[in-house]
Order: C-alpha cells, then sequence, then structure tokens
C-alpha cells in the first residue's frame, strides 16, 4: 500500500505541495474516528504536554517530509525519489551519535560507505524522460532531503509512542502536518482544486490506500515484529515502488540504476541491523515509528 504513494502523486492534476495537503487532510476523518472510538472504548489517552511537543515536531517534519518527496517524484524516477528517501535510518543513527552520544559501531560506517556508493550510481543514472539532467539531480537532492526530515519524524514519533498508541499519535500528527501544508500549497500558487472527478478519485486512493492503510499496517506491524524483520520488510517498498512505476508509468530501470539501487538497500539494511546501530553504551535508533514515504 505505501509503495503506491508515488504513482499516486505522479498521476495526480494538482501540485506536489497541494497533493501533500490532500494526502493527510482525506485522511484525517479516518484516523481521527479511529483514535476517538478507541479513547471511547478505554484503549487510548490523551498526550501530555510533552508528548504534544513531540507531536507538534512530528508534524512538522512529515510536512517536510510530503513537500520534498512529492517534489522528488515529479523530478526524478519513482525508484530514485523512493530510494533516496530510505536513507531515515541512516540519518536517524547519526543524529543518535551526534546528539545523545550514542556511538554506533564500526560496522554502521561500512553500511553507511555502501550506502553512498550505491547513491553516486543513482546519481549518475540517466534522466527520466521529459526531465533535464539539472533538473533529475534537483530531484534526487530532495530525495535526500526528504529523509532528513523523515529522520526528525521518527525521533519525535518515537517520543510521542513511549506511552500513546498509534492511533492517538498518528490523527495529531496528521493534524499538524495538514495545517503546516495547507498555507505553504497556497502560497506557492498551485491550484488547490482537481478539476476532474478522476482527480479526486486519485487523492481520495492516495490518502486512503497509503497514508491509512499503508501507515495503519505499517503501525501494527511494527509493534508485532523485532526491529530487524520489520526493517527487512520496509526495504521491500523501493522494489515494489519501482515495480510499480513500470507496470503503470512505463518507467524502466538501467543497470547502473539497478546496481546502485541494490547497493543503498543493502546499506540501509546493514545500518538498520541492532549489532550495528550502536555499542554498548546505548540503544540503537528508535525503531517504533511509522514511515511517512
Amino acid at each position: 500500500c505505501i509503495a503506491t504513494s508515488a504513482i499516486w502523486v505522479r498521476l495526480s492534476e494538482v501540485g506536489p505541495l497541494a497533493t501533500a495537503f490532500w494526502r493527510v487532510a482525506l485522511a484525517l476523518p479516518v484516523l481521527w474516528a479511529w483514535a476517538l472510538l478507541l479513547a471511547r472504548a478505554g484503549h487510548a489517552t490523551a498526550p501530555r504536554p510533552g508528548e504534544r511537543a513531540a507531536l507538534l515536531v512530528a508534524g512538522a517534519c512529515f510536512a517536510g517530509d510530503l513537500a520534498l518527496w512529492h517534489g522528488s517524484i515529479l523530478l526524478t524516477s519513482v525508484a530514485n525519489a523512493t530510494l533516496l528517501a530510505n536513507f531515515a535510518p541512516i540519518f536517524v543513527t547519526l543524529v543518535v551519535w551526534l546528539v545523545l552520544g550514542q556511538r554506533p559501531a564500526d560496522r554502521f560506517l561500512l553500511a553507511l560507505g555502501i550506502a553512498m556508493a550505491g547513491t553516486v550510481l543513482l546519481l549518475a543514472s540517466p534522466a527520466r524522460a521529459g526531465t533535464s539532467p539539472g533538473l533529475a539531480l534537483l530531484g534526487d537532492a530532495l530525495g535526500l532531503g526528504t529523509a532528513m526530515f523523515y529522520a526528525g519524524y521518527q525521533l519525535a514519533m518515537n517520543r510521542a509512542r513511549r506511552r500513546l498508541g498509534a492511533a492517538t499519535a498518528m490523527a495529531w500528527s496528521s493534524l499538524v502536518c495538514a495545517m503546516v501544508l495547507l498555507p505553504i500549497a497556497l502560497a506557492s500558487g498551485e491550484s488547490l482544486w482537481p478539476t476532474t472527478t478522476t482527480g479526486w478519485g486519485i487523492l481520495v486512493g492516495l490518502a486512503l490506500v497509503s497514508q491509512v492503510a499503508g501507515q495503519t499496517l505499517i503501525a501494527w506491524a511494527l509493534a508485532h515484529l523485532r526491529p530487524t524483520v520489520a526493517s527487512v520488510g520496509l526495504l521491500l517498498q523501493p522494489v515494489i515502488a519501482a515495480g510499480y512505476a513500470w507496470l503503470v508509468l512505463a518507467e524502466g530501470i538501467g543497470l547502473a540504476q539497478a546496481t546502485g539501487g541494490a547497493l543503498v538497500l543493502l546499506g540501509i539494511w546493514l545500518s538498520t541491523r541492532r549489532d550495528t546501530c550502536a555499542d554498548s553504551r546505548g540503544p540503537g535508533p528508535p525503531q517504533d515509528s511509522p514511515p511517512g514515504a
């Protein structure tokens, strides 16, 4: 479900920022209904002040994540945009190391080197049809920027999820995200309203399939799987997204791009291994949080 995101964005009748807003806004009624039903049944509690601050940061970071990623999807290939956005575990580990002093194992540097080598191959891949090499590189850069925002989202959501359930955390953070994205979309000058029924259907599909179903299933799975297993499962997203792009958009993958993508996935997988994330002085990066791309 989450791997369909790039296809909906590419097919959308409105601009990338407007699409990002509707992706979250149309999901809000479902997310809040879910959260309120759980609260009424006594299975969820309201966020405390510290948790509200974490949810504000999470929502703002998720807005940055979607804004950059949707722009990346339109400028570079779906495969590149999705692969580079999945750099978040590496950035999370770097933040935990630099800010919290939890030094990763030496093997993390090997994982980082492998992922960066793959990135070089991705950046050297031919631009997608209809896009100049300069714009394709900008799209790749936006993909990496997406991962940085998502790393902040992961860290903030991990703080909020220590006590709150997934439904409450997702409802509040999504509300903040929509409130941040709306003025940005309006200021960008993009058309906010689709002109056809098909256009609205694409936005509803993005909201329900990618945002509600994809995020909910991931949040549920992360609570029932070991972090290493969940991390490997989530790495299927770029592969499946590339398959969708091939089937729906006729977007092929060259040898250099495939090799680079494989190296990026290998590096990300190595970086999420528990014996790679941190040394004996502390745990690795937080894993129990739903991804945004």
